[in-house]
C-alpha cells in the first residue's frame, strides 16, 4: 500500500499553498504567456498565471452551458469555481487529502460546485456522470496513472471530455536524474511518468484523439522568474529549469476523448 504521509503532510498539515511560491490559494506553476519577464513580477501577475493555466485547460475541454464537469486534485477548490465561468451546470472536485477538502468546502458558497474525498483511480461517482473531466498539476503525484485513466473512461459519459496539464517525464532515465535535482521527486512526492506512457494509458482505457502537447515554453521560464525574486534565489526549486533545459522534463496538455459510441 503507498505510503502517503508526504502527500498528507504537504497538502494537508502544511498546505502548499500558503507558501509563497503560489499565491491566491493556487498550486500550479501558471501558463505566462503574454506576462512580461523582464521586469520585476508582481503577486497580481503570478496569480494571473495561475488562472491561465486553468483557462487553457477548461477551454481545451470546450466546455458549455449543461455540461456536468469533474476536477481530479481540486485543491483549494479555486479552479473548479473558476471552470464555472465557462457556465456549465455543475462542478464536482475530488481531492485525495481529506483538509484539502475541507478548505474547499469551507470556501465554497457556489450550489452548483461541491467537493468530496476519493483517489483519482477510485472515484466515487457512477458510471457516465461526467461530460468533461479536468486535472490541473496532480497526476504527476498519481501512483496508478493507467488506473485514473480507466476510472476518468469510466465516469465520463460517450463522447466525453479529457484535459490534463502537468509535468511529465521524457526520457526512461529521467526517474533518478530527477531525484538528484529536485527535492519533491527525492522524496517521492512527484513521480517520473513519462508522457509517451500516459498517452498508452490513455488509449488502454478506451480514449481516442488522445494528443500530448508541450506548453513548456509558456511555463518554465515563466516560474524560474518568478522562484528568483524570493528571498534565496539559489534555492533548489530553481533546478525545474535547469531539469527542462537538459530534456528530463516538460509540462502538457494532453487532451482525449471517449468515443461517442462507447458503453456508459
Amino acid at each position: 500500500m503507498r505510503d502517503l504521509s508526504v502527500l498528507r503532510r504537504t497538502y494537508g498539515t502544511r498546505d502548499l499553498a500558503t507558501s509563497p511560491v503560489f499565491a491566491g490559494g493556487f498550486i500550479n506553476f501558471g501558463y505566462w504567456a503574454g506576462i512580461p519577464l523582464d521586469g520585476e513580477l508582481t503577486v497580481a501577475q503570478r496569480v494571473a498565471s495561475e488562472e491561465a493555466l486553468y483557462d487553457l485547460v477548461v477551454a481545451a475541454l470546450d466546455v458549455g452551458p449543461g455540461d456536468r464537469v469533474l476536477e481530479v486534485g481540486s485543491g483549494h477548490g479555486l479552479g473548479a469555481r473558476r471552470v464555472l465561468r465557462r457556465g456549465p451546470g455543475e462542478v464536482r472536485g475530488v481531492d485525495l487529502v481529506p483538509e484539502q477538502v475541507a478548505r474547499a468546502r469551507r470556501a465554497n458558497d457556489d450550489p452548483r460546485v461541491a467537493f468530496v474525498q476519493g483517489a483519482c483511480d477510485d472515484l466515487p461517482f457512477p458510471d457516465g456522470s461526467f461530460g468533461a473531466l479536468l486535472s490541473v498539476e496532480a497526476a504527476q503525484h498519481f501512483e496508478d496513472v493507467a488506473g485514473f485513466a480507466r476510472e476518468s473512461a469510466r465516469v465520463l459519459a460517450p463522447g466525453g471530455r479529457l484535459a490534463v496539464a502537468t509535468f511529465f517525464t521524457r526520457t526512461d532515465d529521467a526517474a533518478e536524474r530527477l531525484a538528484g535535482l529536485l527535492r519533491t521527486f527525492a522524496s517521492g512526492l512527484d513521480r517520473a511518468h513519462r508522457v509517451d506512457d500516459v498517452a498508452r494509458d490513455l488509449r488502454a482505457a478506451g480514449f481516442a484523439h488522445v494528443t500530448a502537447d508541450s506548453i513548456g515554453e509558456h511555463v518554465w521560464r515563466g516560474l524560474d522568474r518568478w522562484l528568483a525574486r524570493g528571498p534565496r534565489p539559489d534555492r533548489w526549486d530553481r533546478n525545474w529549469l535547469t531539469a527542462f533545459e537538459r530534456g528530463l522534463v516538460d509540462y502538457y496538455l494532453v487532451t482525449a476523448r471517449k468515443p461517442a459510441g462507447s458503453p456508459v
